[in-house]
């Protein structure tokens, strides 16, 4: 798909006194993206919905002054973030409740400190391996020709004995990461989906023919790779349709019989994200009744909707079915 290119860029003059930001900066001026100095950020709009979708065309370059990194279960030890938010519009995103009215694209200009708080957290694990996720709160692939900022992190993780690093994404412009020398110490996961789904729902992001090709250059070039079936949807002739997802993803591989592993999640909502989805998207397809979920308690202190325990459990058995029959070298990581 095409780079994702903002409308305007914010820039925090602290972000210009770092090498990222004077590299970002240079980008912008190339793509002739208006450039204002402020550490403010202005989103004007008539309706939350006007905010949402102008905010997600702008950016902001800052500096992350997190001093201690979030756990991050059940894919990893720890969460940073090289940036915040995406350019991606998808309907059913957690982030639409913890990312505020305007989830403006926020650039960490601070690569240099946010590795140097890293180390500290493997540092303090040794001798034991420490895992950490770049995709928890953000997609580091959709503005990665924006910053550069995922080629140093690999590089760094490509040298540390004891750090690995877990990477999930939408997006498919892998081409400048093929020649980096991760020494198998990056994971790359892909996000992926029926063909319903992503069409439905994930709005501005890759097809699936395109992340399965970047998949396959990734594991091509030696990454350790693995796929996300996220947020799994139950619709009309969702059986048929997931595994028809699982025999394209089989020959789509150049190696269809390399090691891979799965994580698998439901969809899920809070009564706040529904709120806000219907704001932001008025004419959803997305499942949000209530009265055919259960509830289940969150981490973060709100009850989920979630599919009830016989569903699930059907969802589950389908999916490990599914799995071994085309990936008998698999993992499956988790189901949630």
């Amino acid at each position: 798909m095409k780079p994702f290119i903002p409308n305007i860029a914010y820039f925090d003059p602290r972000s210009l006194t770092y090498p990222t930001g004077k590299y970002i900066q240079e980008k912008m001026h190339q793509l002739g993206v208006p450039i204002v100095k402020s550490r403010q950020v202005p989103i004007t709009g008539a309706t939350s919905a006007e905010k949402y979708f102008k905010a997600k065309r702008t950016v902001y370059v800052t500096v992350n002054t997190q001093k201690k990194l979030a756990v991050c279960n059940p894919s990893a030890d720890f969460q940073f973030a090289l940036s915040s938010s995406c350019p991606g519009h998808c309907e059913y995103c957690y982030l639409q409740t913890t990312q505020g009215e305007k989830p403006v694209i926020k650039l960490y200009a601070n690569t240099e400190e946010i590795l140097t708080l890293i180390q500290k957290h493997i540092d303090a694990n040794l001798p034991q391996v420490t895992t950490f996720e770049c995709g928890s709160i953000t997609d580091p692939l959709a503005t990665e020709h924006l910053t550069g900022s995922l080629e140093k992190c690999i590089g760094y993780f490509g040298q540390s004995s004891t750090g690995r690093l877990r990477v999930i994404t939408k997006y498919d412009n892998v081409n400048s990461l093929l020649n980096v020398n991760h020494n198998g110490h990056t994971k790359f996961r892909i996000s992926i989906n029926t063909d319903y789904v992503i069409k439905q729902f994930e709005h501005n992001t890759a097809s699936i023919g395109e992340r399965l090709k970047a998949i396959d250059k990734l594991a091509t070039a030696g990454y350790p790779i693995g796929f996300i079936i996220a947020p799994i949807i139950v619709y009309d002739n969702w059986e048929l349709e997931y595994s028809t997802l699982l025999d394209n993803l089989k020959s789509s591989l150049s190696s269809p019989d390399q090691f891979v592993t799965f994580e698998l999640i439901q969809h899920r909502f809070t009564a706040n994200a529904k709120s806000l989805i219907l704001e932001r998207f008025p004419h959803t397809k997305l499942d949000l009744n209530e009265e055919t979920r259960q509830l289940k308690w969150g981490p973060y202190g709100q009850f989920k909707h979630v599919y009830p325990k016989e569903l699930s459990r059907k969802m589950k058995e389908h999916f490990q079915t599914i799995i071994l029959k085309h990936f008998p070298n698999s993992l499956i990581e988790y189901f949630t």
